[in-house]
């Protein structure tokens, strides 16, 4: 799959030491070989809560090196920022320790993937001068969420390239449309299936680089590359926007707690994460995708889980919507709890 993606053009592949149970990078680095390596740039990461000191940093480099049986990774991404572990990584001066793996050859060029709000990512493009580019989750559904429309904006007037993770949303926009959803496909202009679309919108913006597809079969390796052939920046025509637009607003409209995803719920006393579980709540009903919201929901820490609520009403009082949190807490815990 990975060849045949390569002989059809596809030149930047996306990895990381911990995808797949430590297997990813070692596959591609045999993937690579009888001369594939030349034809392609690899994109690999350093994974935040996979190191401890500045004395790892050389070790899991040349690590990964070893896996990807390579001398140089020619983009390398500080994994997932976030408001935990970007000060860890400026704590630990990882900047300095990459200008030193640029100079030696061992980098090619330093950016960083992201999953937080837009204020961080903003101060993160800021922070250094030398970033080559970025990575952000974007789709149709997520234009204001996380970095969203304004982050890709800002990132490319600050000069960086940005590389798009998440086009179908987790595979989310790839399932089968609930009815009002299908309805509103049916409205605008035919001819490309739901999963074209969202791939062709987010082609459509040409301030994105490089777009990243999840594939798991060959005939998903052809129809991208096939989707890819007819792609091109300002692409798409009024209609056809608008007409996403509906579908957007259609699933918004199927999302059963209104939850904005303010803040003004947290910190809760009991240490529940209310937005998030909320976010994975509101996604496993939209979507009709309950066990992607239990995998989600079964990576937070017991602490912060919904039957943590203690129904004392302080979420209710600060939520600006006046949504019964405590009431939701309760069913979403039975819906995304299983794994607990």
């Amino acid at each position: 799959m990975i060849r045949y993606a390569i002989d059809q053009g596809v030149n930047y592949v996306d990895t990381a030491c911990p995808y797949h149970s430590g297997q990813s990078e070692p596959l591609l680095g045999r993937a690579l070989r009888d001369g594939y390596r030349e034809k392609v740039k690899i994109a690999t990461k350093m994974s935040p809560w996979l190191v401890e000191s500045s004395k790892d940093f050389d070790p899991y480099l040349n690590g990964q090196l070893e896996r990807l049986q390579t001398d140089k990774i020619d983009f390398y991404l500080l994994h997932g920022l976030n408001e935990e572990c970007w000060p860890k990584l400026r704590k630990l001066e990882v900047l300095r320790w990459a200008e030193g793996a640029i100079a030696d050859g061992r980098i090619g060029c330093l950016g960083f993937s992201f999953h937080d709000k837009l204020e961080l990512f903003k101060e993160i493009v800021d922070a250094y001068d030398n970033w080559t580019f970025c990575q952000i989750q974007y789709n149709y559904m997520d234009v204001d969420y996380q970095a969203g429309t304004q982050g890709l904006e800002y990132a490319t007037d600050k000069g960086l390239a940005v590389v798009v993770m998440e086009p179908l949303r987790g595979g989310f926009l790839s399932k089968e449309a609930p009815e009002p959803v299908a309805r509103a496909w049916a409205s605008g202009p035919s001819g490309l299936s739901p999963i074209e679309w969202a791939l062709q919108w987010v082609w459509n913006h040409p301030e994105v680089s490089v777009v990243l597809s999840g594939m798991s079969t060959m005939e998903q390796v052809v129809e991208d590359i096939a989707f890819a052939s007819r792609s091109r920046p300002g692409s798409l025509t009024k209609d056809e926007l608008a007409m996403i637009d509906r579908v957007r607003e259609t699933y918004r409209q199927l999302s059963p707690v209104p939850c904005t995803a303010c803040g003004y719920c947290i910190p809760c006393s009991s240490g529940v994460e209310i937005p998030r579980i909320l976010e994975f709540y509101n996604d496993a009903i939209m979507y009709d995708n309950a066990p992607r919201g239990q995998t989600f929901y079964s990576e937070l820490n017991e602490k912060q889980c919904a039957d943590q609520c203690n129904e004392c009403g302080e979420c209710v009082e600060a939520c600006p919507q006046g949504i019964q949190i405590p009431e939701l807490m309760q069913k979403a815990h039975a819906l995304l709890g299983s794994g607990k």
